[in-house]
């Protein structure tokens, strides 16, 4: 719970802004062309995405040095105040050119916390994992990020359903980011409850009776190139499939098809819905047939699948409906396993830092882009289905990686986690 609420609390907060983008676009970045503005809310939602390697570069050496929990506890408690933040800050109209400044320090303030979270909590959750259940203890770090899409599209769509459109643009887009004040608190409060995990007293008592093994520590960079860039691969289709049907797609499909608000984020929560309650499911499945199995055939899918998925979208909203729930389908087969497969990647002494660098690096280039790039490449090519490409090459990165990454035997899993 610890683990998983932070990051639903994270993913929440990150959801909200791609929900309500095309009600803020207008507000912060007020331009004669409806598409400009959407794609000016949404570089700002990418500069997040983009920062999360700088924090992960600092929590992620401090959660291995500090703790799991005390890091923890800070991430969460700078993500709740950022996101809270956004929803007092005053409108272009307001403020002029100041209001998009603000919005962009805060979004700043996200993407940095937002950095170190993954890794604190993936570490948290796989190291107090009984022996055989890593993959089902994983898993819940990315159902949390799944559920927390969720929760943001349902808050979105509840107040679109009971907000009157001048209402909205008014007042009611502040109180989806002013929830999560009190949802931070909450997370805060679990996790003064939590202890840290067994594995990470283990180093601690190592490092204190055998200073030396403080210098001796391989660091997570100094892993071999081939090596991080096979790890980095394998992540890029997760962080691709979930930030295009889930945070990108109310977007696209009200500006590409005129779909309503209402139906677009319906058809976006059915996708995180299946996509976070699969999870565990896979997760557990990694534990008895190997990670790399479920990966590999989850990575297949996604590209055979990516273009008839599109063609179904464009049928209208029960088309839309099978689509998506076949895309939450894939986010499941290939999230559940992730955490897991990440995590034994990385010794404990360095995994926080490794699974944060390797996440954040791949969800700043392939996930934070994804809402802007196939809005953008729908408007630019005039055809609605060549944003399916996206999507397909990022599965093809994948395919290339799970290829790239050798067979880990079960001597090699202890060894990652317990050395």
């Amino acid at each position: 719970m610890a683990g998983s609420l932070g990051n639903l609390v994270e993913w929440y907060e990150f959801a909200i802004y791609a929900y309500m983008a095309t009600i803020i676009a207008p507000l912060f970045f007020p331009s004669t062309s409806s598409a400009a503005s959407i794609l000016s809310t949404f570089l700002v939602f990418a500069l997040a995405f983009f920062l999360r390697p700088l924090g992960a570069a600092i929590f992620g050496p401090l959660t291995d040095r500090w703790g799991r929990r005390p890091v923890l506890l800070l991430i969460i408690t700078m993500m709740a105040l950022a996101t809270a933040a956004i929803g007092v800050l005053p409108t272009h109209a307001a403020a002029g050119a100041l209001a998009p400044m603000l919005l962009t320090l805060c979004r700043i303030a996200q993407g940095i916390s937002a950095g170190g979270e993954m890794g604190g909590a993936v570490s948290l959750m796989v190291e107090s994992a009984p022996s055989g259940k890593r993959g089902a203890y994983g898993a819940w770090s990315f159902t949390g990020t799944t559920l927390g899409y969720v929760l943001g599209g349902a808050v979105a769509t509840i107040l679109s359903l009971t907000l009157s459109p001048a209402a909205l643009a008014s007042w009611g887009w502040r109180v989806a980011f002013l929830l999560a004040l009190p949802m931070g608190l909450v997370v805060v409060y679990i996790r003064l409850k939590v202890d840290e995990t067994p594995h990470f007293k283990e180093v601690v008592a190592d490092r204190e009776t055998v200073p030396a093994a403080r210098a001796k520590a391989p660091s997570a960079a100094r892993r071999p190139l081939g090596y991080l860039l096979a790890t980095a691969a394998v992540v890029v289709v997760y962080n691709a499939i979930g930030n295009t049907f889930m945070v990108g797609m109310p977007t696209f499909l009200s500006k590409s098809y005129q779909m309503s608000f209402a139906q677009s984020s319906v058809l976006a929560l059915v996708t995180g819905l299946v996509g976070g309650l699969t999870m565990p499911f896979f997760g557990a499945l990694s534990d008895r047939v190997g990670r790399r199995p479920v990966l590999l055939a989850g990575t297949v899918s996604v590209v055979l699948l990516s273009y008839p998925m599109y063609m179904m979208i464009g049928l209208g909203f029960g088309g839309g409906l099978v689509a998506l729930f076949v895309a939450g389908i894939l986010i499941g087969v290939v999230g559940g396993p992730m955490p897991a497969f990440l995590s034994e990647r990385f010794r404990t002494r360095n995994r926080a830092a490794g699974v944060s660098l390797t996440y954040a690096l791949t969800v700043a280039i392939f996930g934070g882009t994804a809402p802007y790039a196939i809005t953008a490449i729908a408007d630019a090519t005039g055809d609605r289905l060549s944003a399916a490409y996206y999507t397909l090459g990022c599965g093809l990165i994948s395919l290339v990686g799970l290829l790239a990454v050798s067979r880990v035997h079960r001597s090699q899993h202890q060894e990652a986690l317990e050395d």
